[in-house]
């Protein structure tokens, strides 16, 4: 709460009272209930077939050119921390990249 008090100066001066609490994220963000982390995630894909395509250089070495990748299988997020699976989350986590 916040409060203006005048002074015999006929100053103001704000006085703010701190509320005791939690410290809350805002909604939405996935926090790992293992280690309470929400800052760093990873993915494992399953099944998957990349493909790249190259382009051979005059002196022989090789220069890619394009790539392919097909996700066949489960996708699963984990927590970057402690490894705790997080998949039952990839779905809010797919929403929100940017």
């Amino acid at each position: 709460m916040t409060t203006l008090t005048k002074n015999s100066e006929s100053k103001f001066t704000i006085n703010q009272a701190q509320i005791a609490g939690p410290v809350t994220r805002p909604s939405g963000r996935i926090v790992c209930p293992e280690c309470g982390n929400d800052l760093l995630f990873y993915e494992v894909a399953e099944d998957v077939t990349l493909t790249t395509s190259y382009i051979q250089n005059p002196d022989g070495s090789f220069t890619p050119q394009s790539d392919d990748s097909r996700i066949l299988g489960v996708v699963k997020l984990y927590c970057a921390e402690c490894n705790h699976d997080l998949t039952r989350f990839h779905n809010r986590f797919v929403e929100m990249l940017f």
